[in-house]
C-alpha cells in the first residue's frame, strides 16, 4: 500500500511534470502555465467575455450545480454566477452578440448514449462580475432533423448556432436562433470536420473563424467556410506537447489561445493554460477583410 507520504510525493511530481511543457517552438509559446482551477473539476467550456476585457466565462460538466465562472486571464477566478435552470449535460458555453446586447449561450447537449429526444440551448444575458445569479434566460428545446448524437461544441455567429459533434467525424450542425424568448430549433447537417472526439469549439470574437479542439490539436476554420459547407481548415496547432491532463475546452482572443482541462486522480480542481500564438490570418491573400456572411 502506498504511504501519505508517498502520494504527496507522486502529485508533486506529477505537477511539476505538468507545469513543465516540452518544447516552445512551433506557432505557440506558454503565456501562462498549468494552473490549477479550485472548485472547478470538470472545466468542460470557455468562452471569452464580449462585456468584460480580460473575462472568460467557464463552467463544470454534469453533475455541478449550475454556475458560470468567471476567470481572467491567468486562471484565477473572479466570480462565481448560479444560472436559474437545470441541466442536464452542459457541455459548452459560447459567447455572441444577442437582441439584448452580449449573451452567453448554454449547450445542454451531452448525450453519452446518443439517445436524447431533446438537446437545450439557453440564452442569458452575460452577467456583471458582482452578480451572484443571472436573469432568467430564453429557453430553446432542441433536435437535430437526423436523430440524436453526442455533441460537447457550440459557437453562435450572427442568428445561427452551430453544434460539432463528438464522434468520429465531427459532425457540424446548424439551426437559426429566433429573437424571441424562447422557441423550438431544429439542427440540420451540413457537413463534416473528420475530427475524433471533438470536445469544444467556439468562434473568434470577431466572428471571422472557429476553432475546434480534440484532445491532441486545435484546428481553425473560417466561418463563411463552415457557413458554406466547405470543411476545410485553414490552421492547426498541435497540443500534445504542452501535457494538459485531459483537454475539454478552449477560447481564442486575438493571438491568446486559452484552454482548459479536467482533473486527474493525484491533483485537486481542474486546469487552465494560455499560449501566445502566431495565427495567420482569417482573410484570404487577395480578399478584402469584411463581416462573416451568412449563407441560406
Amino acid at each position: 500500500m502506498v504511504g501519505a507520504a508517498a502520494l504527496v510525493t507522486l502529485a508533486a511530481l506529477a505537477a511539476l511534470w505538468l507545469a513543465t511543457p516540452d518544447g516552445q517552438g512551433g506557432p505557440c509559446t506558454v503565456a501562462v502555465p498549468l494552473t490549477v482551477l479550485p472548485d472547478m473539476d470538470e472545466s468542460s467550456g470557455l468562452a471569452v467575455s464580449r462585456r468584460h476585457r480580460g473575462v472568460l466565462w467557464s463552467h463544470n460538466d454534469s453533475g455541478n450545480a449550475d454556475v458560470l465562472f468567471a476567470l481572467d486571464t491567468s486562471g484565477k477566478i473572479l466570480a462565481k454566477v448560479r444560472v436559474p435552470i437545470r441541466t442536464r449535460d452542459w457541455e459548452d458555453v459560447s459567447a455572441a452578440p444577442c437582441p439584448a446586447g452580449d449573451c452567453l449561450y448554454i449547450a445542454d447537449i451531452g448525450d453519452n448514449q446518443a439517445s436524447r429526444p431533446r438537446i437545450t440551448i439557453y440564452r442569458v444575458a452575460e452577467p456583471a462580475l458582482t452578480d451572484t445569479e443571472t436573469a432568467a434566460p430564453a429557453v430553446f428545446p432542441a433536435t437535430y432533423a437526423d436523430g440524436p448524437h453526442n455533441a460537447e461544441g457550440m459557437f453562435v455567429v450572427g442568428a445561427d448556432a452551430f453544434i460539432v459533434t463528438r464522434d468520429r467525424r465531427a459532425g457540424v450542425y446548424r439551426a437559426s436562433l429566433p429573437s424571441a424568448r424562447g422557441g423550438d430549433l431544429v439542427f440540420n447537417r451540413i457537413g463534416e470536420l473528420g475530427l475524433a472526439a471533438a470536445t469544444d469549439a467556439e468562434a473568434t470574437v470577431d466572428g471571422r473563424a472557429v476553432v475546434v479542439r480534440t484532445s491532441h490539436e486545435a484546428v481553425f476554420y473560417r466561418t463563411d467556410d463552415i457557413a458554406g459547407g466547405r470543411m476545410t481548415p485553414y490552421f492547426r496547432v498541435g497540443l500534445d506537447r504542452f501535457r494538459e491532463p485531459q483537454g475539454e475546452a478552449i477560447a481564442v482572443d486575438g493571438n491568446m489561445i486559452y484552454l482548459s482541462s479536467e482533473h486527474r486522480r493525484l491533483t485537486r480542481g481542474g486546469w487552465f493554460m494560455s499560449l501566445s500564438c502566431r495565427l495567420p490570418s482569417t482573410t484570404p491573400e487577395g480578399t478584402p477583410p469584411g463581416p462573416p456572411s451568412r449563407t441560406p
